[in-house]
């Protein structure tokens, strides 16, 4: 979700590296390769409308922090000490921060540095500009800023025992993405400015930390007063999105010998069983595009207020427990956040109108790896549903943000959220790759990921790389299209839609049941797979008017009872239904609603089902509003900002 904005300066992405012993359970310092020669070369910097930096004159390297955890208030305090480099004779750097308090800012000597804040932005925040003695060429210094998040910090979640799945203990967990990380650490929060990172975090005993970085210490080491230290060190440079924090009572299990499983210990058993594919996801991975560069491949299965499906912090992706199904059915999820090692983590979006540089690309990555572990079929019918969720995206967006590279100014990046970056984005590589052929848009792909490793990525700069590397001709170029993909809105003519021959007793299924009243008896429902679920779930009569009904109360009663709608616990399928549900009025559906509801805070369920009540009126409102009263204290602030603006709470 980028438009191209002027380039600035050049800055050097190098940075000092250094490991240290293996940690079972956590990974190794030296089980992390260092950063590759490409990850020196200069790039260009693009102005990042979404951020108060100014890394051309002076930048954040290294962010090492030392936070103590304080359940009882819902914050944390200590220090953030940056590591920053300058233009020669620059006398200020300026940092992004949000509802931080900030109390004292000094040099390495301890010496006091001047600095304020600037005015508030409702998406941005407030500068933190900071003083100090002109740079000399080549310096570099280190900055110490003591501060404290508030309980209100967009980024972190607390949770109370009763919120958890042990309900012993309290539970805190973190989510940056996309300019969340300056409500709980002062730094240069822009996505092209990548950094190194070190953390100490004290915490109750009783308690383990993780992060999405290098685990120094086994166990925490105990500090005095009930509380325990617990340190890590990321030496490959990251955007701030992805520096990662969770606080629980969670254990661990090992699936093999670089990938497992941390999540609440009653939950471990049949997290673990539903992970075990993931060891053979990264195996398929290193297959298809070079090295995992990151050591560790573990997965944290967070309590359900966690906002999305998944979150691809390094080394330790957070993930959502609505795809625990018990049949493995929705790993996919797995594939995807394991593909964002490569494109998105490897190669980043400089600012978040390229935002489809993550995800597009990550689809396709995640779609290639269900084919190698699964076969074609599923991989298909993964793209078929991809591609109907895309229709109905491309339906109710405006043209300006059906475009891949988007003009998000004045507007919060998250809007950018739409499956316009990540089915268009990945539909155009798939036009690509059929065009070229698959073994050349391999080999393409695979040395993409290798020239611009650790490095900000534009639109601009991803043309330039193909069409260096592969579209190296004038009548190739006219076939793909790539222009039009990117900056014109809607799907350009020569995209072809994925056909998944499994789909087709399911579509006739679909238009016995709901098209000709056949009865729900007729739906062969046992024997399908989540996703021919999921598609038989999706149909609609073409050409149905907007809020005009196809079912009548007997099919919905038919349709709930005899595929047990009440009883299922596929996330998945439980959502597709309460949309039909939600759309017929139908009444003898709203206590799983409110179930459903109540019980996970995943954006991608709760936003379009508040969406869908609110559609229909009083009727819907009547529902929503004390709905969301009852659930709106259990989700993230990520859910809660989306769900605010449709039902209207400032």
């Amino acid at each position: 979700m980028i438009r191209k904005f002027g380039l600035v300066s050049v800055i050097a992405l190098a940075t000092a590296l250094g490991g240290c012993a293996m940690i079972p359970g956590f990974g190794s310092g030296s089980d992390m390769p260092p950063v590759p020669p490409s990850a020196t070369a200069p790039v260009e910097y693009v102005r990042d409308i979404h951020s108060h930096a100014r890394p051309e004159i002076a930048r954040v390297k290294h962010v090492t922090l030392d936070l103590t955890t304080d359940f009882a208030t819902g914050t944390l305090s200590g220090t953030a000490a940056l590591d920053i480099t300058a233009e020669a004779g620059a006398t200020e750097i300026i940092l992004d921060v949000r509802n931080l308090d900030i109390q004292d800012v000094r040099d390495a000597s301890g010496g006091p540095l001047q600095f304020r804040t600037g005015a508030d932005d409702p998406n941005l925040g407030q500068p933190l500009i900071i003083r100090f003695p002109a740079f000399a060429a080549g310096e570099q210094r280190r900055i110490i800023i003591r501060y404290a998040t508030r309980p209100d910090a967009a980024a972190l979640q607390w949770l109370t025992p009763a919120q958890t799945a042990g309900g012993r203990q309290p539970y805190m967990f973190s989510q940056g993405q996309a300019i969340l990380t300056r409500t709980w650490i002062p730094t240069q929060d822009s996505p092209g400015i990548r950094q190194t990172w070190e953390a100490r975090i004290t915490a109750p005993s009783a308690l383990k930390v993780v992060m999405s970085a290098e685990g120094l210490t086994t166990s925490g080491e105990p500090v005095g007063g009930g509380q325990s230290a617990w340190r890590f060190r990321m030496t490959n440079p990251v955007p701030p999105y992805l520096i990662a924090v969770a606080i629980g009572d969670v254990a661990f299990q090992a699936i093999d010998e670089r990938t497992g499983v941390w999540t609440e210990p009653s939950m471990l058993a049949g997290a673990h069983a539903e992970m075990v594919p993931t060891a053979e996801m990264v195996d398929a991975a290193e297959a298809l595009y070079g090295p995992y560069r990151w050591g560790r491949y573990d997965l944290l299965i967070l309590p359900p207020s966690f906002p999305f499906g998944g979150m691809e912090n390094p080394r330790l992706t957070f993930a959502t427990p609505t795809i625990i199904a018990g049949d493995q059915s929705l790993v996919s999820l797995v594939a995807h956040e394991l593909a964002h090692s490569w494109s998105g983590n490897l190669v980043t979006n400089a600012t978040w109108a390229d935002f489809w540089l993550n995800e597009g690309f990550t689809v396709y990555f995640e779609n290639r790896i269900m084919e190698a572990v699964y076969g074609r079929d599923r991989a298909l019918m993964l793209q078929s549903l991809g591609w109907g969720d895309l229709q109905s995206t491309l339906a109710d967006l405006p043209p300006a943000d059906t475009r891949l590279k988007l003009d998000l100014a004045g507007r919060d990046p998250d809007e950018g959220l739409t499956d316009v970056a990540y089915e268009k984005g990945a539909a155009l590589l798939f036009t690509i790759e059929r065009t070229v052929g698959r073994e050349r848009f391999d080999a393409w792909l695979k040395g993409y990921f290798e020239r611009n490793a650790f490095r900000p990525m534009t639109t601009e700069m991803f043309l330039e790389d193909i069409r260096t590397h592969l579209v190296t001709t004038r009548a190739l170029e006219d076939q793909l299209m790539m222009d039009a993909w990117i900056y014109q809105p809607g799907m350009p003519s020569n995209w072809v839609p994925p056909v998944s021959g499994a789909f087709a007793p399911v579509d006739a299924a679909a238009s016995a049941f709901f098209a000709n009243g056949g009865p729900a008896s007729a739906i062969p429902w046992a024997g399908w797979s989540t996703q021919e679920r999921q598609r038989f779930l999706a149909w609609r009569p073409e050409g149905r008017a907007a809020g005009a009904d196809w079912l009548t109360p007997a099919q919905l009663a038919d349709l709930e009872a005899t595929l047990k709608m009440r009883e299922e616990g596929n996330a998945e399928v439980v959502f597709a239904w309460l949309q039909i549900a939600v759309q017929h009025r139908y009444q003898p559906a709203m206590p799983t609603l409110e179930r459903f509801l109540t019980t996970m805070g995943r954006r991608k369920f709760v936003l379009p089902l508040f969406t869908s009540l609110w559609a229909e009126g009083d009727w819907g409102r009547t529902i929503a509003t004390p709905l969301y009263a009852r659930a709106r204290p259990g989700y993230h602030p990520v859910t809660t900002n989306s769900v605010d603006a449709v039902v209207g709470r400032p």
